[in-house]
């Protein structure tokens, strides 16, 4: 398959605002045979040595990897897998963090067939135990701390047969792993003495690839069956939020965890699609220096950063003076990016950050491209070339522009995922005939800009107002004493408006919060925006409930606010 180079074939001027031009004449091309290792690994695997991944952790040094040794350990791991009785649909879990293992794991699972399921290493027993269970994992990739607990809970999992463990380093020689004899089922022991011979199996666009659990911001997570077509389905996006992709000397790089939607499908495998070089970085916990020495040490040119991220590193003090940037994109998901993280943005790397919106059963659906359009401080841009978005009432009907309503998507579109694993009741509640409930609030504009204004169940309705609280956390952000702000509705006390506006803030470090930094906060949003989205109260933490994507858990929030209220 050819690369779509939208901004090579739609650009010849250079001009900018052809985005809407750029929409009109895009059409998808996909192949009714599709294999996604094929398509990121073994066709750029051609005896090169085209450098594919540096892989990085807290305790070594860097080590580097072709496509050409990628593929064939992958071989060897899929290989490896079938001995293991491994077949076509059957469910590989990998609970690792951004490392050389992670990645084969995924690559073997495609090549036979078998769908991948990617878990976080900051899961729990409890999450880790529905996530393999619902899925019926049969096999599950993982590091020895995780072993332990996974042995521990082994017997509420009876599909699960193979628990195989990948030591604490990935080899210095990839000739002489590590082998370690104390667990039965060991990674490297099961690659090394595998066949290296390419595994036949034919996959079609349609064929699920992978199993991404929601993010359970809303209720329990949902097992989203994933198709081979979906990786094809995100490159408009990917090309147009790193303004024009691939270009000379790009390297990739994402904080994001390889275990859930923005990290594997925004950053590795697009990146590894157009053979362009992926950063790795084993790390426990995202430390801005850390990350930022880590991007200029590597010459990183386009990162995705969820918003939660940029703001730990606009706190810190002339970041990129101390460590020389070549970054040129940054895409940024998960939450709005909002004025003051985009002003930051322009002053700190002369770059406007290129909000992207999209979910784990239709990713990468909507952004922006400052390369080819404005980029509008709180928007979330518009539907990608090749993505049909809307406003939908309550009642089933499309609204016109400037009238808010839930944001749908059509699912004629090759990102489109195939359902909930195992759960067609909650599927169907995903759809009004042919759109797709996101679950957005938000309204579009007179020039198609699409403008989020929380999610459904986030909207705060007060004395008759509905509120979102995306605009109100943008706001209290800009003052210069908060490093993090959650903005739910609680019931009024006085009984009058229903719900009222609670900030729950985070303050920077070194400052106190009292009563006279909460009058100033208050004065801002009242200053700034409306009467009516006044905070009322104000708490701070020192730390707010995320979720393992970096969303911060406003349901949660409120169910405390509401617990303290009863006790």
């Amino acid at each position: 398959m050819n690369r779509l180079s939208l901004l090579n074939l739609s650009l010849p001027d250079g001009k900018k605002n052809n985005f809407d031009t750029l929409c009109e004449n895009f059409q998808w091309d996909i192949p009714d045979e599709l294999n996604i290792a094929e398509l990121v690994c073994s066709r750029h695997a051609k005896g090169a040595n085209q450098l594919a991944l540096i892989a990085e952790s807290e305790s070594g040094p860097a080590q580097r990897y072709s496509f050409d040794e990628i593929d064939q350990l992958s071989n060897q791991l899929a290989n490896a897998f079938k001995q293991l009785g491994i077949t076509r649909g059957d469910r590989v879990a990998v609970v690792l963090p951004q490392r050389l293992e992670t990645a084969l794991v995924h690559l073997a699972a495609q090549k036979l067939g078998a769908v991948s399921l990617p878990l976080s290493v900051l899961f729990g027993d409890e999450a880790l135990q529905f996530r393999l269970a619902d899925s019926q994992s049969r096999l599950v990739v993982t590091n020895k701390q995780r072993a332990s607990l996974l042995e521990s809970i082994r017997a509420d999992l009876p599909a699960l047969e193979h628990i195989v463990c990948v030591g604490n380093e990935a080899p210095a020689e990839l000739a002489s792993p590590p082998i370690d004899d104390s667990l039965a089922d060991c990674f490297w022991r099961h690659l090394t003495q595998a066949s290296s011979s390419p595994v036949q199996v034919t996959t079609y666009k349609d064929d699920p690839a992978f199993l991404l659990y929601t993010s359970g911001t809303t209720g329990p997570p949902k097992g989203a069956l994933v198709p081979q077509r979906a990786l094809i389905g995100n490159l408009t996006g990917f090309e147009l939020s790193h303004n024009g992709f691939p270009q000379t000397n790009d390297c990739v790089f994402t904080p994001a965890d390889w275990a859930w939607t923005g990290g594997l499908l925004d950053a590795l495998l697009p990146a590894w699609y157009y053979g362009v070089p992926v950063v790795g970085y084993d790390a426990k916990k995202f430390d801005a220096a850390k990350v930022a020495s880590l991007m200029s040490r590597h010459k990183v040119t386009c990162a995705f950063i969820p918003p939660t991220a940029l703001k730990m590193m606009r706190a810190v003090p002339d970041l990129f003076v101390d460590y020389p940037s070549s970054i040129r994109s940054i895409m940024s998901a998960g939450e709005a990016v909002g004025e003051e993280l985009l002003y930051w943005g322009r002053q700190a790397l002369n770059i406007d950050i290129n909000e992207m919106c999209g979910q784990t059963e239709h990713n990468y659906l909507m952004g922006n491209c400052s390369a080819i359009m404005e980029v509008r401080a709180g928007s979330m841009g518009k539907a990608y070339p090749g993505h049909r978005v809307a406003i939908m009432g309550a009642d089933g009907q499309l609204l016109p522009a400037g009238e808010q309503g839930e944001i749908v998507a059509h699912c004629d579109d090759p990102v489109h995922f195939l359902g909930y694993f195992n759960n067609p009741e909650a599927t169907a509640a995903k759809y009004s005939g042919q759109w797709f409930h996101t679950g957005d609030v938000g309204y579009a504009d007179d020039a198609g800009y699409l403008w989020f204004v929380g999610r459904a169940d986030d909207v705060i309705s007060s004395a008759g107002y509905r509120i979102g609280p995306g605009e109100i956390e943008d706001c209290v952000m800009q003052h210069p004493s908060v490093l993090q702000v959650a903005a739910i509705g609680v019931p009024d006390p006085q009984g009058l408006r229903g719900d009222v506006v609670k900030l729950c803030i985070v303050p920077r470090q070194g400052v106190v919060p009292d009563v006279s930094l909460s009058d100033a906060i208050r004065d801002q949003v009242r200053n700034k925006l409306a009467a009516y989205e006044y905070p009322r109260i104000i708490e701070f933490y020192d730390a707010l409930p995320m979720t393992t994507t970096g969303k911060v858990k406003r349901r949660d929030l409120r169910a405390q606010h509401i617990d303290a209220l009863d006790s």
